[in-house]
């Protein structure tokens, strides 16, 4: 080597001022593309274009030196594999060394070709373009060459320019001319233009190299005209590695991937003895990943650990998603402890895993491991923190973030917003907008949506609305408002949207969200009518969307119809578990979600902290002796499966041993909390001393939680109810006026019944809807003959000042009475013209009162017709004068 750069700088003699060097001539973009056909020479424009080059006069070596005489002569071999030493070398020095003493030796068109190849892939196109204006003749390998390193220099009118001027000087294209020119027709996006090159390159024959196909794919793959890529497949008369590989990534980028794995097996049929590179095994692990295929992901990691790519690192990274989506703990832990090497992405995929399947703790652990940490790595975090409920924690990290001058991405900004939803903190919501329109992040979808539903769950709609009317029409969006109204109590605005979507596109995400939204609002007929739209337009398939076909019918009382739907799903991820799992315990059959967790168990589906919870919920709804096995799973979680106990689950625990009468044993699970008690806990203990009478530790809880959240509203509600229930009339007023005066008010309770496709609301004692006279009369007679049946109002619920006689009045208009009776009322002009017998379902967003649960026994006696109530607890179905939760709630 130092001899060869000895000698090499010895001969640079020969100056390039000594060559003729002539200016590029190039047509403008404007020409028309038939001239691309021209096989003969047309004649030079009168005002050539030329092509931006530096000044052809500049000196490429420096003078002769004598010393050269006595050198041995080189051949055009010698030099050429000098150059390519120099390219392998990165070594720009050596190049023009060489190129110096090329130039000595009166150098044929193929070593100036060489020399211009070797300059680009030096980065260094400058020099390319002089040694091209210096050769006399280009033939097409030299326009081709430069034509390419145009284009893969941001440079690509250019690239386009130049190719016309070869195209009118009579040279032809060859199959590495189009590819040259196809890199730069990808980066403009110029459909029109690139179709026209593919129309051309059906006439010259060159559409059937194999990588000129290649080419035109990546193309209109770029320019999102998958068909066009399937089509130039199917009609390719041979393929590569690199055919396969480039339908399968566009394929993937459109979420075809069942699609995607048709074409593997095509791929195995037709190609017996193909092999797969790396890049074909991560794309289908990607495939796999997204629609959950887990017997093919099992079948593609054999054949990379059998091929030997099972080690390489985008092949392990994509295996990590995999087990992380598809798997369990042990399965990822197994690959990322196996990984001979590992990136950033690596160590923010087994971050992810961790954050998905609730290990919060090993996450945190893993990323402060990490030998390098970047922004997707702080949005990995930031984001499982996310996916665990635990938004504080999110907002202080993001402050240390912001302070520390870490790069802020929109999926930071994103995240933070939903993190900010998640504590439903109004203030705290409000310095994040004010924050996110101070660094001015521009228009990004991604965070306006983010701002939308941030606002929907901070109580704040006028700024929802303000947001949504100036932001376009989108599924997103309008999918964030109806969820927004749901969450609300605006029902009938969600119910508007939801019949104003049908007419644009809806995607997969945005049918889960309002399959959600029925759920929530009990519109059965409306979520079968979307269940069906999703079989029809294909969106079935998608995890997501049979979850929320799950959830929808779940929450509306069909859990047969939850349990078809998941038993019909091609796929299942843990979501799909938990939401049959909440489907049971909604419709308190305890049993049956406990049977569903032995099938999660026996096929391994690694359990995360909702699926904890939903367990811990299921034993409220079993027998009594089912305490034990509570107790028992409660204190498996951390050793067995890895979870930490949150404040929810210690709430779920209290809640299931405070139900079953066991509330000396609660309040001691409280005292030996490992972290202090959150209200959520005290308030599963007090419920349980409003069931069983337990006034004394009732009251113990009742003052816990005041001291935990004394600024929060319901906290204010609960202080203003026990005064009222010791008959501190004055001390309960003050309470309120504190409450209002600081801008704090209640949220209504509310009754709705759905019916006729519209939601009808009803609150205590409102007369605001149209047939409210017809209701309270048959109300009025209801209530009589429910007294003549045995019912006897109880007064201890009525907490107001009021006389004796005046408190079963308050009682008697409670909104989820209004609505039965309404429900009722309905039925029978129903029944004029059918005989449905069907139950009468009303919903309503708090629990039930001890009154109106008894009422509804005595009215499910006199009309003989069964009452549906869901509650915040779940469904309480009456029927022939008794309750399916028994009377406990």
């Amino acid at each position: 080597m130092a001899a060869l750069i000895h000698h090499c700088h010895n001969s640079a003699t020969a100056t390039a001022s000594a060559h003729s060097r002539r200016p590029l001539k190039s047509f403008a973009t404007s020409h028309s593309i038939s001239s691309l056909s021209h096989s003969k020479p047309s004649p030079p424009l009168s005002s050539p274009k030329t092509l931006h080059l530096p000044n052809p006069s500049t000196p490429l070596s420096k003078a002769p030196s004598p010393h050269n005489e006595a050198s041995p002569p080189r051949t055009n071999r010698d030099f050429s594999e000098f150059l390519q030493l120099s390219t392998d070398c990165s070594d720009v020095r050596l190049n023009k060394a060489i190129h110096a003493s090329i130039l000595k030796i009166q150098p044929d068109i193929r070593l100036f070709n060489s020399l211009i190849t070797s300059y680009i892939r030096l980065d260094n196109l400058n020099y390319a373009e002089r040694v091209f204006s210096s050769i006399l003749s280009p033939d097409v390998v030299s326009y081709t060459a430069m034509i390419s390193g145009l284009a893969k220099s941001g440079r690509e009118d250019e690239a386009v320019e130049l190719f016309f001027q070869m195209r009118n000087l009579g040279i032809e294209p060859n199959g590495y001319t189009f590819v040259a020119l196809l890199t730069a027709c990808v980066r403009l996006l110029d459909f029109e233009f690139g179709s026209q090159i593919h129309a051309f390159t059906v006439k010259t024959g060159f559409v059937d190299c194999t990588f000129v196909a290649n080419s035109l794919m990546a193309f209109y793959g770029n320019c999102n005209s998958l068909d066009c890529v399937v089509n130039l497949f199917d009609e390719m008369p041979e393929r590569d590695i690199a055919s396969w590989n480039t339908v399968i990534s566009f394929m993937n980028k459109e979420g075809l991937y069942r699609r995607v794995l048709e074409l593997f097996h095509d791929l195995l049929v037709e190609e017996e003895d193909s092999m797969f590179d790396y890049f074909t095994l991560s794309s289908l692990l990607v495939a796999c990943t997204k629609c959950y295929a887990e017997k093919e992901g099992s079948a593609i990691h054999a054949y990379a650990h059998k091929s030997g790519y099972g080690s390489h690192l985008s092949v392990a990274n994509a295996l990590i998603e995999f087990y992380a989506k598809c798997g369990n703990v042990e399965d990822v832990e197994a690959l990322f402890g196996r990984m001979p090497m590992r990136d950033v992405f690596s160590w923010t995929e087994m971050i992810s895993a961790y954050m998905g399947f609730g290990h919060v703790d090993s996450a945190v652990e893993v990323f402060n491991r990490m030998p390098e940490k970047n922004c997707v790595s702080y949005d990995a975090l930031l984001s499982g923190f996310c996916r665990n409920r635990e938004g504080l924690t999110v907002l202080r990290l993001f402050n240390r973030l912001v302070r520390a001058g870490v790069e802020l991405t929109d999926v930071t900004l994103t995240t933070v917003l939903h993190a900010c939803g998640i504590t439903r903190r109004k203030c705290a919501s409000e310095q994040i907008h004010a924050f996110v329109l101070k660094i001015d992040f521009g228009r990004n979808e991604c965070i306006e949506s983010a701002l939308l539903d941030m606002c929907t769950r901070c109580n704040r709609m006028g700024d929802a609305e303000r947001i949504f009317d100036r932001l376009p029409i989108s599924p997103v969006t309008v999918t964030t408002m109806i969820c927004g109204y749901a969450r609300n109590a605006e029902l009938d605005k969600a119910v508007s949207l939801i019949c104003d979507l049908q007419y644009t596109e809806i995607d997969e995400v945005a049918l889960a969200s309002i399959l959600g939204v029925c759920g929530d609002l009990g519109f059965q007929k409306l979520g079968e009518q979307l269940h069906s739209f999703a079989i029809k337009r294909g969106l079935f398939a998608a995890v997501g969307v049979g979850n929320g076909v799950i959830s929808m019918y779940s929450k509306c009382g069909g859990v047969e119809e939850a349990t078809k739907t998941f038993e019909s799903m091609a796929a299942h991820d843990v979501v799909s578990w938990n939401s049959l799992l909440a489907g049971h315990i909604v419709n308190r059959r305890g049993d049956d979600a406990l049977t569903v967790w032995d099938k999660m168990r026996k096929r391994r589906v690694e359990p995360n902290t909702i699926t904890c919870g939903l367990i811990l919920s299921a034993y409220r709804h079993t027998s009594a002796e089912s305490v034990n096995s509570c107790r028992d799973f409660f204190l498996s979680m951390k050793p067995v499966y890895r979870i930490d106990p949150s404040s929810d689950h210690f709430a779920g625990f209290v809640s299931v041993l405070g139900f079953w009468g066991f509330l000396e044993e609660a309040e001691e699970v409280i005292e030996k909390m490992p972290v202090e008690p959150t209200a959520a806990v005290w308030r599963a203990l007090l419920n349980s001393c409003r069931i069983h009478k337990k006034a004394e530790i009732g009251r113990r809880a009742a003052k816990e939680i005041l001291s935990v959240e004394p600024r929060d509203p319901s906290t204010y509600i609960l202080q203003s109810n026990l005064y009222s229930a010791s008959g501190r009339w004055h001390c309960s007023d003050n309470v309120r006026a504190e409450m209002k005066s600081r801008g704090f008010r209640k949220f209504p309770v509310r009754s709705w019944i759905i019916d006729r496709d519209k939601v009808q609301t009803f609150y205590a004692r409102d007369k605001s809807h149209p047939r409210s006279r017809d209701i309270y009369g048959a109300l009025d007679v209801l209530f009589l003959e429910c007294l003549k049946a045995g019912y006897r109002p109880d007064t201890s619920f009525v907490l107001h000042e009021v006389e004796e006689h005046q408190k079963p009045n308050f009682l008697r208009y409670h909104s989820a009475k209004l609505a039965v009776t309404y429900g009722l009322l309905t039925a029978v002009t129903a029944t004029t013209t059918t005989t449905t017998t069907a139950a009468i379902r009303v919903m309503k967003n708090v629990h039930l009162c001890g009154d109106c649960h008894t009422f509804f026994k005595y009215v499910s006696i006199v009309t003989r017709r069964v009452i549906e109530v869901r509650d915040a607890s779940g469904f309480h179905c009456f029927a022939r004068g008794e309750c399916s939760c028994m009377d406990q709630w």
